[in-house]
């Protein structure tokens, strides 16, 4: 496992995050093991408070589930798996249009341009 932490956000958060997108890119399916805390703690070189506060954090989001005694294991709910997905596209679209609003680009040629590039990037 190999995450580029930021210096903005918590720790904990950028490790919910990277399994969001895991999930997302189908890296990890539902109903897979994911490693332990102990282990993702030792991956990552993070404390293993951090691993439980982001493992916490995910149980609450219901991205995973932990029987007892078991590993724990990404959700099988598919409206929570769509819903990940959906939100980090909300997100990469929030960020792109906080940036483009500063240029003023008209909405035709935002989208004309936003093709364009979108297919180059599956031609490269």
């Amino acid at each position: 496992m190999n995450v580029t932490f930021n210096n903005r956000d918590p720790v904990y958060l950028q490790v919910v995050r990277h399994f969001k997108e895991q999930i997302a890119i189908g890296a990890i399916i539902a109903g897979q093991e994911v490693p332990s805390r102990r282990e993702i703690a030792g991956s990552l070189k993070i404390n293993p408070n951090t691993a439980q506060k982001a493992y916490k954090e995910m149980e609450e989001q219901g991205l995973i589930y932990t029987e007892r005694n078991h590993p724990s294991k990404i959700t099988t709910d598919q409206s929570i798996l769509n819903a990940v997905r959906e939100e980090l596209i909300h997100e990469a679209i929030d960020a792109f249009l906080k940036s483009v609003h500063r240029i003023n680009v008209p909405i035709e040629e935002l989208l004309t341009l936003v093709k364009e590039k979108y297919v180059e990037s599956f031609e490269e």
